[in-house]
C-alpha cells in the first residue's frame, strides 16, 4: 500500500482533518509530522464534533496506529488536555504513540512568544501566543528539550538547568519580567513524564514494519503551503514547514517511500492572522463567506480573513509539493452565489504576472485579475455523485483543477465524514 502526505495547500484550515479522518479507516498508520497546537483539525464523525491540536485525525479508527511525529512541537499540558477528553468521549486513546524525538514546548517558551509579539509592536506577526516558533526556534539552535527526555529524570534536570539559566537571563535582562522558577518547572514535567511515558517510543521501526507489511500510511500535515517558512509570505508564517517534503524529515519515512501527496484547498481562500492576501474580500461577500462557513479559528476563535480563490497561489502550491490528487472542501459554502470569481493572474506596479512572488512587500502591492463564473444557486450539501452535482458546480470545480494543474480526487460539501464526493480513487 502507499504512503501518501495530506497537505494543506493554502493559508491552513482547508479541512485536512476531515480528509484524514475519512480516509484513516483504510489506514494503519496516521502520523501528524509538522507543526504544534497552533494547529487545529476540526473532525465530524458518528462519535461527535472534536477539535484536535496535537492528536492526528486517525485517531477515531480503532484499527489505526496514530503517531506524533518528531517533527512536532509538543505542549505537554495540551497533549494531556486532549487525551482526557477523547477519552470522556469514549475515544479510545491506546493506539497513540508519541516520538521520543519530538520536541517540547516549556514555559519560557510561552511566555517569550507573548513577549517578543509585543516587542514587534506594529510588525507582530500574530502568532497564536503558545510557544511553538520559540520551541522551533530552540530545536535549530540545540537548546531543545525532546520527549524522549521526559523518560530520565537526571537527564531531564541537567538539561532543564543548563537552558533555564540561560532563558532566566533573556527574561530578566531584555524583557525586564520575572524568572521561572526551575523547581516548579523541574517537577512539573517530571509529572509529565509519569503520564506520558507509556506514549513515548522510539518510532522509525513501527513505520518500517509497516512499510514492509504494504500497510497504508497517512501523514497528515498542519497548517499550510503558503505559511512555509522558506516558500510562504515569511515573515507572516509558521515555524516549522508544512510542505510534502516535511512529511519525510518529519515521521521518519524515506522520502522515495511517499507515493502520494494529496493537496487540500478550499474552494476560496482563507487566511488567519497578519500577511498579504491578494484575493482578500473586505465587502459583503467576504462576510458572507465568514459566517456562512463560520471561519473562526478552531485554536484561536479569530475570526479569519476570507477571499476568491487564488489560482496563482495554488499552482505554485502544487509546483512545490507536487500534488498527485486534489481535495475540494466547503463547495457548499458558495452554494448561494449567483456569481464566482477565480484569481487567474496579478497586475504587480502596472505589469501582469502569473507567479507568487516571494517579495512580501510585492505580494502586498499586487492586485488580483479575475475570471467570472456563474453560480449554482441551489443546495448540494445532499449529493454524494459527482454527475448530480449542477453543471456549474462541476464547471467550477474542472476550471480551478484546470489552473492547478492537478487532478481531482474528493469534494467536500459539508463538514460531516459522508458529505463527500468521490471524483476518483485515491489508492
Amino acid at each position: 500500500m502507499p504512503v501518501i502526505a495530506v497537505i494543506g495547500a493554502q493559508w491552513g484550515d482547508e479541512g485536512k482533518g476531515k480528509v484524514v479522518d475519512m480516509l484513516a479507516k483504510k489506514a494503519r498508520v496516521v502520523v501528524r509530522f509538522s507543526g504544534g497546537d497552533n494547529a487545529g483539525h476540526t473532525v465530524i464523525n458518528p462519535l461527535g464534533e472534536f477539535s484536535l491540536h496535537l492528536i492526528p485525525s486517525g485517531i477515531f479508527s480503532s484499527q489505526t496506529t496514530c503517531i506524533i511525529g518528531n517533527g512536532v512541537a509538543i505542549n505537554p499540558t495540551v497533549l494531556l488536555k486532549e487525551i482526557d477528553q477523547l477519552n470522556q468521549r469514549g475515544v479510545d486513546t491506546s493506539q497513540l504513540i508519541i516520538s521520543d524525538r519530538a520536541h517540547l514546548i516549556m514555559p519560557y517558551h510561552i511566555l517569550l512568544d507573548s513577549l517578543e509579539e509585543k516587542w514587534r509592536g506594529g510588525q507582530a506577526i500574530g502568532t497564536t501566543g503558545r510557544g511553538i516558533g520559540p520551541a522551533f526556534a530552540d530545536k535549530v539552535a540545540r537548546l531543545g528539550i525532546r520527549a524522549g527526555e521526559l523518560l530520565d529524570k537526571e537527564i531531564l534536570r541537567k538539561q532543564l538547568r543548563f537552558i533555564l539559566d540561560y532563558k532566566n537571563a533573556i527574561l530578566t535582562k531584555v524583557h525586564e519580567v520575572n524568572p521561572l522558577s526551575f523547581d516548579e518547572v523541574y517537577r512539573q514535567y517530571c509529572q509529565y513524564g509519569e503520564r506520558l511515558m507509556p506514549y513515548i517510543r522510539e518510532t522509525t521501526e513501527i513505520l518500517e514494519t509497516a512499510l514492509h507489511r504494504d500497510e497504508l500510511i497517512l501523514l497528515e500535515g498542519a497548517q499550510g503551503t503558503l505559511l512555509d517558512p522558506d516558500f510562504g509570505t515569511y515573515p507572516y508564517t509558521t515555524s516549522s514547514s508544512p510542505l510534502a517534503g516535511e512529511g519525510s524529515l518529519g515521521s521518519g519515512i524515506s522520502g522515495n517511500k511517499i507515493t502520494g501527496v494529496l493537496g487540500v484547498f478550499k474552494v476560496y481562500c482563507t487566511r488567519v492572522g497578519s500577511g498579504p492576501m491578494p484575493t482578500e474580500l473586505t465587502d459583503g461577500t467576504g462576510d458572507l463567506i465568514r459566517e456562512t462557513a463560520h471561519e473562526y479559528g478552531t485554536t484561536t476563535g479569530r475570526a479569519r480573513r476570507c477571499g476568491w480563490f487564488d489560482a496563482i497561489a495554488a499552482r505554485f502550491s502544487n509546483r512545490i509539493n507536487g500534488f498527485t490528487r486534489i481535495a475540494f472542501t466547503r463547495l457548499d459554502i458558495l452554494d448561494t452565489l449567483p456569481h464566482l470569481k477565480i484569481c487567474v493572474g496579478y497586475q504587480l506596479d502596472g505589469k501582469v504576472i502569473d507567479f507568487f512572488p516571494a517579495n512580501i512587500a510585492a505580494l502586498e502591492r499586487c492586485q488580483p485579475i479575475y475570471e467570472e463564473l456563474p453560480g449554482w444557486q441551489v443546495p448540494t450539501t445532499h449529493i454524494r455523485q459527482y454527475q448530480q452535482l449542477p453543471p456549474q458546480a462541476r464547471q467550477y470545480v474542472e476550471r480551478l483543477a484546470e489552473l492547478t494543474t492537478c487532478p481531482i480526487s474528493f469534494i467536500c460539501v459539508g463538514p460531516e465524514r459522508e458529505q463527500t464526493i468521490e471524483v476518483r480513487p485515491i489508492l
